[in-house]
């Protein structure tokens, strides 16, 4: 197929679909800019994109007719985007098809908007049991006695649910997170003072897992580094607000239980034995490959993906230290990322993003925050923000040094 002999407009159509889409599939600036100008270097069209987390501007030109005015530009309002693995692989599958001529765009377009169908029943249940099934799995990765596990997985599926249900309403939408953290503080209040004490503020922590902003954080230092400024800088400012909003929730839960009189009783106790942390690794990583909803046949590959990163960071920084764990675990999975996108020519993204998800400082910046306005102590945030920015600091140099190792040869 000539490109050559497609209209100028139905070009430009289909370069901005897919770059929408790139954008809702929880593509960063620096990938879904350079994927988008690749793609259009090949589709013969002039174009400039630039992107950030919640609208893109592009402008095309015809390089073909220099001489006229074929110049257009699109400003596009977008909401955030969502990592989606499967329509992501499906989205990249198809640009390649056209690329390689093997497919029109006529067909393009149909297949990608079949991808726009609405999610089934099951699918919709199966994201809520990822969120049960995350915060269980955290919790038992952390060791912590078996009332605070299940503590931690019925908040999970409670959240789940409040999150499936606000997504038709943006107003309620706005304060899920709120929402979603007073829920599960006051629950684990109300076990914690009538029926055993628990870990209250890492039961509360692992049952908001999900909606923690840690990939949020790592993917804005990411985009700052790679010269994206505006992206990066909104990005991060949009992850801050994230956990302001959580603790907010949880700080307002913990308020009401003190006004009606509750006293939870709080201990620090993880007895659990070295099996349930197996087992529970083995539940987080089939939780992550639900809640990014990856294709059947990639499940396992997320599932390796996610317990490969985990298990680096925790046998190197036990023999040299968490930061130098982390900096090579996000290394060795960024670069297993890369080698899957250039060899099997699929996104690098269904091994890069599960990789480092448990590697991620959401939890930590979420504990500390709650940790200084609980003691009114300044000297606790400030450990905690250090904390964060060790984390930050080594995943960003394993991302670094990951393309480093060996550079992407595809944007995705």
């Amino acid at each position: 197929m000539s490109f050559q002999s497609l209209s100028f407009a139905d070009r430009v159509a289909f370069l901005v679909e897919l770059a929408e889409r790139l954008h809702l599939y929880g593509t960063t600036a620096q990938r879904l800019e350079g994927a988008i100008t690749a793609v259009s270097r090949q589709l013969h069209v002039g174009c400039e994109p630039w992107s950030n987390p919640t609208g893109m501007i592009l402008t095309f030109s015809d390089p073909m007719r220099p001489g006229e005015e074929t110049e257009i530009t699109r400003v596009i309002r977008l909401p955030l985007g969502d990592t989606d693995l499967y329509r992501l692989a499906e989205t990249d599958r198809i640009a390649e098809e056209v690329m390689a001529g093997r497919l029109g765009l006529r067909e393009a377009h149909a297949l990608m908007s079949a991808l726009d169908r609405p999610p089934s029943r099951r699918a919709r249940i199966m994201q809520v049991l990822g969120f049960g099934l995350a915060a269980t799995a955290i919790a038992g990765l952390l060791r912590l006695p078996w009332l605070d596990i299940t503590v931690a997985g019925l908040n999970g599926l409670l959240i789940g649910a409040l999150i499936e249900y606000t997504k038709p309403y943006p107003r309620l939408k706005e304060a899920a997170d709120a929402i979603a953290a007073m829920l599960a503080a006051f629950m684990t209040v109300l076990v914690a003072s009538f029926i055993e004490p628990l870990n209250q503020n890492t039961v509360i922590i692992a049952s908001l897992i999900v909606l923690l902003p840690g990939m949020a954080l790592t993917n804005a230092v990411n985009e700052l580094t790679s010269q994206h400024l505006v992206s990066g800088t909104a990005r991060f400012a949009g992850a801050v607000t994230t956990v302001l909003k959580l603790t907010v929730g949880a700080v307002i839960a913990l308020y009401i239980a003190d006004l009606l009189g509750l006293h939870p009783d709080v201990r620090a106790s993880r007895p659990q034995p070295g099996w349930v942390e197996w087992a529970a690794l083995v539940l987080a990583t089939f939780a992550f490959a639900v809640l990014f909803r990856a294709d059947r046949r990639d499940y396992l590959r997320v599932m390796f993906a996610a317990a490969g990163g985990y298990l680096i960071a925790r046998f190197a920084g036990e023999a040299f230290g968490s930061p130098a764990g982390i900096f090579l675990a996000a290394l060795v999975m960024t670069a297993v990322g890369n080698a899957y996108a250039r060899w099997w020519k699929r996104p690098g993204a269904i091994i890069r993003v599960p990789g480092i998800i448990m590697l991620v400082p959401g939890s930590a910046s979420l504990r500390g925050l709650l940790t200084m306005i609980q003691q009114q102590d300044t000297v606790i945030g400030q450990d905690a923000l250090l904390a964060v920015v060790n984390i930050l600091l080594a995943l960003l140099a394993g991302l670094l040094f990951g393309n480093l190792l060996l550079a992407p040869g595809r944007n995705l």
